[in-house]
């Protein structure tokens, strides 16, 4: 087993990729002539959204994700050698602050918005390797 994607149901998906390509810098890498469903560059693992009616297609139930509601108990979490300026652009294109970048115990620095849809959103250094006993 390999992680190929994550998917995440929204309310608009032609919006929240143009979202992610102010906010985080992404490029789209696909989106269905349906526009219920997207994929964006992200690396080896993709990022896609489907619309709230592909739930329902795919015969399943979901909560769906909205700024009204706490966050889900997930978060996508995406790596920056500059966290705090990527967290300022994000916010500058919509997303919401919910906790500045700050430098963690283990060597990261970690941030964290949320998209226009409520989902949690990491921003964060690569964690710095623990030095060796040379």
């Amino acid at each position: 087993m390999q992680l190929g994607y994550t998917i995440l149901y929204v309310e608009d998906v032609i919006a929240t990729v143009e979202f992610y390509e102010a906010a985080f810098g992404l490029n789209r890498k696909f989106i269905h002539e349906s526009q219920l469903y997207a994929e964006m560059e992200t690396g080896t693992t993709v990022l896609a959204f489907a619309g709230n009616p592909m739930a329902e297609f795919n015969d399943i139930a979901i909560r769906p994700n909205t700024l009204g509601e706490l966050p889900a108990g997930f978060e996508i979490a995406f790596v920056t050698d500059q966290p705090e300026a990527k967290f300022k652009v994000a916010v500058a294109a919509g997303a919401v602050a919910v906790k500045v970048p700050t430098a963690q115990p283990w060597g990261q620095v970690v941030g964290y918005v949320r998209d226009l849809n409520g989902c949690l959103i990491e921003i964060a250094s690569p964690v710095a390797p623990k030095p060796t006993d040379g």
